[in-house]
């Protein structure tokens, strides 16, 4: 079991465009960071529709679901898509939320259950490390959550899906993530027409 970071990314370094709102989700211009996932069978699949791209990317995405058993995430991420992922989320595991607002755990269908957590990032990583059993825990979003695990060490892997457009403004992953050299091992890199998917793993 390994703790991941899985996001999409301009070629300009932001995940999200600004003005994230709850009508809008990714920020102004940030359209071309979530088109591509949309049309690939996984993706599709993961939201209980059919059809779909079977290709390298729908085979990435897939093995991302396959691998993780819980996530993490932050409050605002959460409010951000409560209304979008409805009854049945698409996460299919428990959903440890980062927040200083208690609310009681919603149990969703398909096995997603979101547990809100008051006690900080070690306490929510650890409660997903016992919920994910062998598979990997997920630091989902948004980057904020992101730059706390970073800076603190706890993320062994780092996909970044780079897509080729420039946003210009917004949400940068890599602002204000601590100082001091994290050097990154290559794992892996797959080229496809959609995105460039760039593997790393962190050297301890």
């Amino acid at each position: 079991m390994i703790v991941t970071a899985d996001l999409a990314i301009s070629l300009d370094g932001y995940v999200a465009g600004p003005g994230v709102a709850p009508d809008n989700p990714g920020g102004d211009g940030a359209e071309p960071l979530f088109e591509w996932i949309h049309g690939l069978a996984s993706w599709r699949e993961r939201q209980g529709m059919t059809g779909g791209e079977e290709n390298r990317d729908s085979e990435l995405m897939r093995e991302w679901f396959d691998a993780t058993g819980a996530v993490v995430m932050g409050r605002t991420m959460y409010d951000l898509g409560e209304e979008f992922w409805g009854d049945n989320p698409p996460f299919r595991t428990p959903v440890l939320v980062l927040t200083h607002r208690p609310r009681p755990t919603l149990v969703k269908e398909g096995g997603t259950t979101f547990t809100f957590v008051t006690d900080g990032i070690h306490d929510a990583l650890d409660r997903a490390r016992d919920a994910a059993g062998t598979r990997n825990v997920d630091i989902a979003g948004g980057a904020s959550t992101v730059r706390q695990y970073l800076r603190e060490g706890l993320v062994d892997e780092l996909q970044l899906h780079v897509v080729p457009a420039l946003i210009g403004a917004g949400l940068r992953l890599f602002d204000d993530v601590g100082a001091g050299r994290r050097d990154l091992e290559p794992v892996r890199v797959v080229d496809t027409p959609l995105a460039t998917h760039l593997k790393y793993r962190f050297t301890k």
